[in-house]
């Protein structure tokens, strides 16, 4: 099997974003590691799937296991999982914390650590991570003091990594959206939803989509926060 064909790898690639990228790249004939919890194998030889948690460690080295041995080679990941509780401050309870720094951060920390071990080895790679506009404008009808410190960790950790690769021919950048319409947001609340972003209304999976395509062909950028937002991080 040819080496040659570019591997992406896509977390919490179910549905929503996730599914919207896998899709993506396949349709860039790109080979795919997709993992998530629920991920269901497909039809399509060149998208391996991969179940399991990923802030443990052990799904990690799954994912990256499964992608060099039946592909190759790791030239894409996106770090799109990750889970988002509005509440506030003195709300939260342990067990939120525990999960938003488990799913968050360790998920980021340990997938990211091994495919960067693999593109150092080929000289060439990027990382692309999904976080949020709110960790660059706070908004008083959204309380988001969890998102901020995992997500808006991921953006300082994203241009720390941007540097420490640069000559190293890895990339690393991060897409940070506003509110997506996925099947998260249930219709009822979209109203509201739509209203937090200065253009009034939300945004779709494929603004997400096309903001990580940008970033995957543009050999010049990295250490990036790219704003999707329809105008959050501008203000309001």
């Amino acid at each position: 099997m040819s080496n040659e064909q570019r591997v992406a790898i896509v977390t919490g690639a179910s549905q929503g974003i996730g599914a919207g990228l896998v899709k993506a790249f396949r349709d860039r004939n790109y080979r795919v590691v997709a993992t998530s919890r629920s991920i269901k194998q497909t039809g399509d030889q060149d998208i391996a799937a991969v179940r399991g948690d990923i802030a443990a460690p052990a799904t990690a080295e799954a994912v990256i296991r499964e992608a060099m041995s039946r592909f190759g080679r790791v030239d894409t990941l996106v770090n799109n999982a990750g889970v988002f509780v509005a509440k506030p401050f003195t709300d939260y309870s342990a067990e939120d914390f525990n999960n938003k720094i488990a799913i968050n951060l360790s998920g980021f920390f340990h997938i990211t650590q091994r495919a960067a071990t693999e593109m150092l080895k080929q000289g060439s790679g990027h990382i692309v991570s999904i976080t949020t506009s709110l960790a660059d404008q706070a908004n008083s009808s959204v309380p988001s003091v969890l998102a901020n410190l995992t997500k808006g960790g991921i953006n300082s950790a994203t241009k720390s990594l941007a540097i420490e690769y640069a000559t190293k021919g890895i990339r690393v950048n991060a897409v940070a959206p506003g509110v997506i319409k996925t099947p998260m947001h249930a219709p009822q609340t979209h109203e509201f939803l739509a209203a937090l972003h200065p253009v009034k209304h939300m945004g779709e999976i494929r603004d997400i989509v096309d903001a990580v395509m940008f970033l995957e062909s543009a050999g010049f950028v990295t250490g990036e926060i790219l704003h999707v937002d329809g105008g959050q991080s501008a203000g309001h």
